[in-house]
């Protein structure tokens, strides 16, 4: 794993670190002290106003490395896809910054942040905000052949309906809602990483907690989850902090699934400082 650019440790342009297949993993590294990973969700990459914002307000007081998941952003890819293939891109993170660091996930990023710490990276922290799986055998799955139908559509060029399918079929987003947000400016953001939702897709399965993976994390994990949210939200946060045996649960006040970056800050330096 190489890297093919550098920073000093103050704000960086874009640099790149190749990951064991060789595919170039795009990051930003900015500010000074322990190293804290960000880890984006779906539709996510490290140029979203909420992952700059997050960065910034952090780096304050780490030195914060906020990337592009593989075929995102300046991030390369290849195929085929495989979610340990993203776990080696994490891995690679880990080791450009010296060879351990601090770890944090939002919603599907924090699944594919779980799954790396049950690999064994060394992760010295690991904290989650609203990981989306459906727990105790209640609320709305996605489809069966959510993955397929996405993969199909990211085949035919068509994004902006894999992301119009992926709002309202696995999110639950309601139709109307996604009709308006494709109208808006922010909807060719999205459409641009539509072609990663099938990968999201691959690191959630069945969107099960994976109670037996979850029991090999010995990392010390903050589960967050906003008082807004919906009870699923909150109920597999609750039960994801009960599967893995050196984790806390934190509920965030005020806060849903498009959580505060100012709200959630603050939380991140108490925990990852402690």
């Amino acid at each position: 794993m190489t890297e093919m650019a550098s920073g000093n440790g103050a704000a960086t342009a874009m640099s790149k670190v190749l990951s064991s297949d060789g595919t170039a993993i795009a990051f930003e590294r900015v500010g000074q002290g322990p190293a804290l990973i960000l880890v984006g969700g779906a539709l996510s990459h490290r140029a979203l106003p909420g992952m700059v914002e997050l960065t910034g307000l952090l780096s304050r007081h780490f030195t914060v490395v906020n990337y592009d998941r593989r075929g995102r952003g300046d991030s390369g890819d290849r195929e085929p896809y495989a979610v340990e293939r993203e776990i080696e891109d994490l891995d690679a993170m880990i080791n450009m910054v010296g060879g351990s660091a601090s770890v944090w996930g939002i919603s599907s990023g924090g699944v594919l942040a779980l799954k790396a710490a049950a690999h064994g990276l060394a992760i010295n922290k690991l904290a989650l905000y609203e990981p989306p799986f459906v727990a105790g055998g209640s609320g709305r799955r996605p489809p069966a052949d959510h993955q397929e139908r996405l993969t199909r559509l990211v085949a035919a060029g068509r994004r902006s309906e894999a992301a119009a399918y992926f709002m309202t079929k696995v999110v639950g987003v309601p139709s109307v809602l996604v009709a308006a947000m494709r109208l808006l400016p922010r909807w060719s953001r999205l459409k641009a990483v539509a072609n990663t939702l099938p990968y999201d897709a691959a690191v959630m399965g069945d969107y099960s907690l994976p109670v037996r993976q979850l029991g090999l994390i010995t990392v010390p994990t903050l589960v967050m989850a906003g008082e807004r949210s919906p009870a699923v939200r909150r109920q597999a946060a609750r039960e994801l902090t009960e599967a893995v045996p050196t984790a806390r649960h934190r509920p965030l006040e005020e806060q849903n699934h498009n959580v505060s970056m100012k709200a959630l800050a603050p939380v991140l330096v108490e925990y990852f400082k402690d």
